[in-house]
């Protein structure tokens, strides 16, 4: 490699290639052989901030190899710099869980099932034909007590759903009470699961069909967006310049748009502040609440189990965004560790965002306006039925912001009729059971350097008394979180609850640490029974925050290895370490999302919902940042607040 590549430049093509040939060349490959990740593996985050431009670079990639014949899988890291094989690990099954679900097992599910007896006739006895019926094949979680044999099995599940037309939106048609459990590398059926027929809803999901939709709208004058003398930002290789901020841009199959070295040039201090060494979604799943045979096993883990990355859309200009756009590929290994590209994959652009700040002064006779805007760095992906959008907002006040955007289709049942307490009916006999979808940032914190604290900080009241008369006043609570065994909390929009991380060693103008405070939604965290296999899975969302000291190695909320993965792994490991963690380079987990009772208005297609949470900062600045913003900035008519 040349010298002169930064160490969190995206992977090439051409390394991609590198890889695979240093992975055959060490004999590490056969013909069965499946590249299911292969992603940059990033330096450790003093090596970053230590890092000189033009310094040598070592570039290593990790890799995780699934043998379809059945060899044991292997993780392995490949130094590309000296072509060598740096560390080689094989996995157990058993203990480990499977390596994330391959594109190609996709379709299996559905081959595996067209030949086997029980399977057609299940859907003999529902008066169905085989070559209408598609199956999606879903990850099956881990039921040890109920299915032992499944151990150290690579095992999906198949739930049906007839398509009438090869247009038509199968989701619309669930073939409930019918589940088949497949071993895809076995190409085995182990078990159908069959408690009758129940009749297959038949109103159409088909929301592009004008007999659904009816004419479209006529109302709608067009909207324009223009920077007629371009965008604010500037792009270096990965390195995004926009007003005062700086980052680098990544992406990963499995994590999808990642951001690095997130920093705010401080113009009253005349240097670069650093805020977020590197911020991603670095998991996400959607437990289900459907309790019925059929279904009872339904929880996905679309980072872990899926890879979200590798499903990225090709973003299209002026539907999925509007006014200066700029893309970025991206490039990933395909699954015979090729170079796959994915076009238009990050689109970067800027937005208005309302009034910044005004005031009109009756004294001073002054009027002055100011408008906020936003930089908006985004991708959407598409796991199954449901679109995910993944939006990374920075703000001129030095906000930091993100939103992921849920659309798409309801996971669809039947619905028994009556007040069925765990679905909703969405049209005749349609069914969408409760769900909840939910994300965990990983934020690897960097506020003024690696010498970071967390305190958790509530509102008080304070009761009349001798210091309070008349019972006005409130005041507020900080608990520092000194160790991991207390920074394991649960959001309380009763008390205000937020999270203030700070750096007691970079003081304000006034003498106190300066901070930025993570601001949750504070909705529910996994409604799932404590006793239940997806909340040892899923421990990391029975908590709103956990806080651990940093550790290159923990990488991931759920584990490394979340498919058919036990449960425990992740953040209660991490945590377990009960190390310290005031004064410490941290790393901040935040989980956060939608609890989806869904309506009608989701049906067939969903309205975008929206889930997210803001960091803010507090002391970080000497004050408000943004007094240089001139009035109607890139404007074209007079200043207003309208």
């Amino acid at each position: 490699m040349t010298s002169h590549a930064h160490p969190l430049a995206p992977l090439t093509p051409d390394e991609i290639t590198a890889a695979r040939t240093v992975l055959a060349e060490a004999g590490l490959l056969a013909d069965t052989s499946r590249f299911v990740y292969l992603g940059l593996e990033e330096p450790e985050k003093d090596l970053l901030i230590a890092y000189i431009p033009g310094n040598a670079v070592d570039r290593r990639v990790r890799v995780l190899l699934h043998d379809i014949a059945g060899a044991p899988a292997r993780d392995v890291v490949v130094s590309l710099t000296r072509r060598a094989i740096d560390s080689d690990r094989t996995l157990d099954a058993a203990k480990d869980g499977q390596l994330p679900i391959l594109e190609e097992e996709f379709g299996v599910v559905e081959e595996i099932l067209a030949t086997d007896e029980r399977w057609l006739a299940a859907l003999e006895s529902r008066g169905l034909d085989v070559a209408q019926v598609r199956v999606a094949p879903l990850s099956a979680g881990v039921y040890a007590d109920e299915y032992p044999e499944e151990s150290g099995r690579r095992i999906l599940r198949g739930l049906a759903f007839v398509q009438n037309h090869q247009q038509d939106h199968a989701w619309a048609h669930p073939v409930d009470g019918l589940v088949a459990y497949v071993d895809v590398r076995n190409k085995t059926v182990d078990q159908v699961i069959d408690v009758g027929p129940i009749p297959v809803p038949a109103a159409s999901g088909n929301f592009d069909d004008p007999a659904v939709t009816g004419p479209p709208r006529t109302t709608q004058k067009p909207l324009e967006i223009i920077q007629p003398e371009g965008p604010s930002f500037t792009l270096d290789g990965n390195l995004l310049r926009w007003e005062n901020w700086s980052l680098r841009i990544g992406f990963d199959a499995r994590e999808g748009l990642v951001l690095h070295q997130i920093a705010f040039h401080d113009r009253d201090k005349g240097r670069e502040r650093p805020v977020i060494h590197r911020a991603s979604i670095a998991e996400m799943v959607v437990p289900y609440a459907d309790p019925s045979p059929a279904r009872s096993w339904q929880n996905y883990f679309d980072t872990g189990e899926f890879l979200i990355g590798r499903f990225a859309n090709a973003l299209q200009l002026g539907c999925d965004c509007v006014g200066d756009i700029t893309y970025l590929d991206a490039v990933v290994a395909d699954e015979s560790g090729a170079p796959r590209t994915l076009t238009n994959a990050i689109c970067l652009h800027e937005e208005d965002y309302g009034i910044l700040w005004k005031h009109t002064d009756l004294w001073a006779g002054s009027a002055e306006t100011r408008r906020q805007r936003r930089m908006v760095l985004s991708f959407f992906t598409t796991v199954g039925n449901y679109d995910y959008g993944f939006y990374w907002y920075l703000y001129l006040d030095g906000t930091i912001e993100f939103e992921a955007k849920a659309t798409g289709v309801v996971f669809t049942s039947a619905h028994p009729g009556g007040d069925y307490p765990y679905a909703t009916e969405i049209a005749p006999g349609l069914g969408a059971p409760y769900h909840q979808h939910l994300f965990c940032a990983r934020l690897d914190m960097a506020l003024d350097g690696v010498t970071n604290r967390v305190e958790e900080v509530d509102v008080v009241r304070i009761p009349v008394g001798a210091d309070n008369p008349r019972g006005n006043a409130f005041t507020y609570k900080r608990t520092p979180l000194t160790a991991e065994s207390e920074a394991q909390r649960t959001a309380d929009m009763s008390v205000d609850r937020v999270w203030h991380v700070s750096n007691p060693e970079s003081l304000n103008s006034l003498g106190t640490p300066v901070g930025y405070t993570l601001h949750p939604e504070g909705k529910p965290t996994l409604l799932a029974d404590p006793g239940s296999s997806i909340a040892a899975r899923a421990a990391f969302a029975t908590k709103h925050l956990w806080v651990t000291a940093y550790d290159p190695a923990e990488r991931y909320p759920a584990g490394d290895f979340v498919n058919q993965h036990p449960g425990g792994a992740g953040l209660p490991v991490y945590a377990a370490a009960g190390r310290s963690l005031d004064g410490r380079s941290l790393v901040v987990w935040h989980t956060f999302g939608l609890t989806h009772a869904p309506r009608l208005e989701d049906w067939p297609i969903m309205p975008v919902d929206y889930t997210g949470f803001k960091l803010k900062p507090v002391g970080f600045f000497d004050r408000n940042p943004t007094l240089d913003v001139p009035a109607n900035a890139g404007g074209s008519h007079g200043c207003c607040d309208a």
